[in-house]
């Protein structure tokens, strides 16, 4: 890697790029780039998707540098740090602003099996030596550096949200103003229509409460802790339909397997297999019955009042559901808040294979409108009264 004994910054108009053009040395055979924001956001997308294809880990540094850049001479220090992050990292390595003037990213590609804490560990003895001898102490001291891994283990330490690390996914932090208004609008339609849906369907609320009471021991509302968007958990509410003090473990491994596409389990479920036990053990008769008809599913209106939840959107899952997601899977807990109902709910419901289901809510988020969320809604009750696809 050649070391940069001068620097001469130029803005290419065409790609947007901050270009470090090193000296003519025949020992300086590279050209190292400090990408724009928005080039180094379009390289972060397209390294997280090829992460999600091949399996392939990374890992993305922030490099905080407002403390260090506060003072008078702003341009020389950026340009110091800018030198170094390119002296001591790889060429393979991709560095740009992650925030422009504030944050700077380095995409650390190929890293191997090698454990978070060892990668932790030595990259930042590396960057912190480097800083020093270039900045001095006082102000390597005002540099923060923080890592964020990819893939990542869900719910992970402090740095390792889980898939509510935003830092991956730069496209789902900008959205377009007129989103932004549209995703308004989804709230206050969310807000309206769970509040008219309780008043209305209350007499439903009271029948079906009186019929758990009747016929089983136990509460009549079911609380189960689920992921919303970004993985931020909050309690799930259901009408019980099952009894009382059961183990869940035998949903637990039938929901592994499924997301994993065990074809085996066509032998117990029919031709397609689905995402519910067919015959399960654990659900009661009137269970069953409100399970068909997605009646268990009234009590959610108030998650959608608390904000947990939308009328419209992908199901949230259990944790030990995300646990077994494949890497592109958990991009359905990003795209958009979890729903009562949703595309596949009036496509396929049941009947539909994990992999699908998990394209529908994708395509579902990229297409997403507020007449594609009427439009969902509208074909719910027909989806609810056939029954097609519900177990």
């Amino acid at each position: 890697m050649g070391l940069f004994r001068t620097a001469v910054a130029r803005e290419e108009k065409q790609t947007n790029m901050t270009v470090y053009v090193p000296t003519s040395n025949a020992d300086e055979v590279s050209t190292r780039l400090i990408l724009s924001e928005d080039a180094f956001m379009a390289m972060l997308y397209l390294e997280r998707r090829r992460a999600e294809r091949g399996r392939k880990r990374y890992v993305l540094l922030l490099v905080d540098v407002r403390e260090a850049i506060a003072g008078k001479q702003k341009a020389r220090t950026i340009a110091t740090i800018g030198r170094t992050l390119c002296a001591v990292t790889r060429e393979t390595d991709i560095i740009g602003w992650h925030v422009d003037d504030n944050i700077l990213g380095v995409i650390a590609t190929e890293i191997g099996t090698a454990s978070a804490e060892e990668v932790r560990s030595r990259i930042s003895q590396k960057l912190h030596a480097a800083f020093v001898q270039a900045l001095g102490s006082l102000l390597a001291s005002q540099i923060s550096i923080s890592f964020h891994f990819f893939p990542d283990e869900p719910m992970g330490n402090d740095d390792d949200k889980g898939t509510g690390n935003k830092a991956h996914y730069p496209e789902l932090a900008k959205k377009k103003p007129g989103r932004r208004l549209a995703l308004g609008f989804k709230r206050i339609i969310d807000v309206c229509g769970s509040l008219l849906a309780m008043i209305v369907l209350s007499p439903f609320f009271l029948v079906i409460t009186l019929a758990i009471k009747l016929t089983s021991e136990g509460p009549v509302l079911f609380s189960q802790e689920r992921l919303g968007q970004h993985g931020k958990k909050f309690r799930f509410l259901k009408f019980r339909s099952m009894r009382t003090n059961c183990d869940s473990k035998i949903h637990q491994e039938y929901v592994t397997r499924f997301i994993a596409g065990d074809t085996s389990l066509a032998k117990d479920a029919g031709p397609v297999p689905t995402f519910k036990i067919q015959r399960d053990p654990r659900v009661t008769p009137i269970g069953s019955f409100l399970r068909r008809t997605s009646l268990d599913e009234l009590p959610q209106f108030w998650n959608v009042l608390r904000g947990e939840m939308s009328l419209v959107g992908p199901r949230p899952p259990l944790e030990y559901e995300f646990k077994a997601y494949d890497i592109w899977h958990r991009r359905r807990v990003l795209e958009i808040k979890p729903g009562i109902t949703g595309l596949w709910q009036v496509e396929g419901r049941s009947r539909t294979q994990f992999d699908e289901m998990v394209r529908m809510d994708l395509k579902y988020a990229r297409a997403w409108s507020l007449w594609l969320d009427i439009e969902i809604l509208l074909r719910t009750p027909i989806a609810v009264i056939t029954g097609n696809g519900a177990h």
